[in-house]
């Protein structure tokens, strides 16, 4: 099968060998699937993974190898960890597979991804998308479901306001999650053409430049994935209020974390997201990632598509199976 592997070097083969679905898997034909910076990370040796790169898809089910049927010919997305499923776990237990000890990850840890002809996948992290819901809008399940988490996490009151910090499409998606539950939020970032895509969403913006520096954001969400965008969210929350570490920030650059004993500030950190929840939004409607969508190529061309994922201005670009 066709398939986009990592193995040391980005490659594009014809003759992956077309995975058979274990006891309570499905095999999952792929429709559509996104390029996340997560897969570009992982061409430069994070997190030492090798195999099928992917984990944003939206596909339809072929085969099931369970007497649970209900899924087979469904179009579906999958959420992006399993776990173990043993009886002590009690992350699993929870469904909170993205922390059990023996987790698996779709195109990051352990498990062939989704930027492929096939992919298999535990029937429990399988979710039926929508009749109304396009597959350009299903593809955006996993990061919706990473923005939803906050909520999932932190309770947000009503009066409070919130600063979403970052213009990529992390942080415009997390806006956009956040602005269609009626939060008070304010997306801030350096790139006009990419707030604008937010504003059509009904999302508050701010450029960067015009922001101005005060401790006075009860809640502010780091969401560029740079240690100066660490220090500047550091820098804008009030007293006791909380940070959100929505991206990875990794660098060898001191930084000074007085300011959160100080302030009596509460970190959360906030990672994968559970998929029902943004299923229902998306069938709503209430938001749209159209505009997000910086780019579609077909499968065989994939090499370039990685390529216009690395340019600064793109969002979102998708390959299609």
């Amino acid at each position: 099968m066709k398939a986009v592997v990592f193995d040391k070097e980005l490659k594009f083969v014809k003759d992956y060998p077309k995975p058979e679905p274990k006891p309570g898997e499905a095999l999952v034909k792929v429709t559509l699937a996104g390029i996340c910076n997560t897969d570009y990370e992982i061409t430069k040796g994070y997190l030492g993974y090798k195999g099928v790169l992917g984990h944003e898809c939206v596909g339809i089910v072929e085969a099931v190898n369970s007497a649970d049927t209900k899924l087979m010919g469904k179009r579906v997305v999958p959420e992006i960890n399993y776990g173990c499923k043993k009886t002590d776990c009690s992350w699993c237990a929870q469904k909170l597979y993205r922390h059990c000890p023996e987790r698996h990850t779709l195109g990051i840890v352990q498990k062939d991804g989704c930027l492929a002809e096939y992919f298999t996948i535990p029937l429990e992290v399988l979710f039926e998308v929508p009749d109304n819901v396009t597959d350009e809008q299903a593809v955006f399940t996993e990061p919706l479901a990473a923005g939803l988490e906050i909520t999932e996490q932190l309770h947000i009151k009503p009066y409070e306001r919130v600063l979403v910090l970052g213009d990529g499409k992390l942080g415009i998606v997390t806006a956009m999650a956040l602005n269609a539950q009626n939060i008070n939020v304010t997306l801030v970032g350096k790139h006009q053409s990419k707030l604008n895509i937010a504003q059509t969403q009904g999302v508050q913006t701010l450029l960067l430049n015009n922001l101005a520096i005060t401790k006075d954001w009860d809640v502010v969400v780091e969401a560029t994935g740079s240690i100066s965008g660490f220090e500047t969210a550091l820098s804008l929350v009030r007293p006791r209020g909380v940070l959100v570490l929505k991206s990875t920030v990794a660098g060898e650059k001191p930084i000074n974390l007085a300011p959160i004993v100080i302030d009596e500030i509460m970190v959360l950190g906030s990672r994968c997201g559970q998929f029902p929840a943004a299923l229902r939004m998306l069938k709503s409607g209430i938001v749209d990632f159209t505009r997000l969508i910086t780019a579609v190529y077909d499968a065989g061309d994939v090499l370039n598509a990685f390529e216009k994922n690395k340019e600064k201005e793109t969002l979102k670009v998708l390959v299609r199976f």
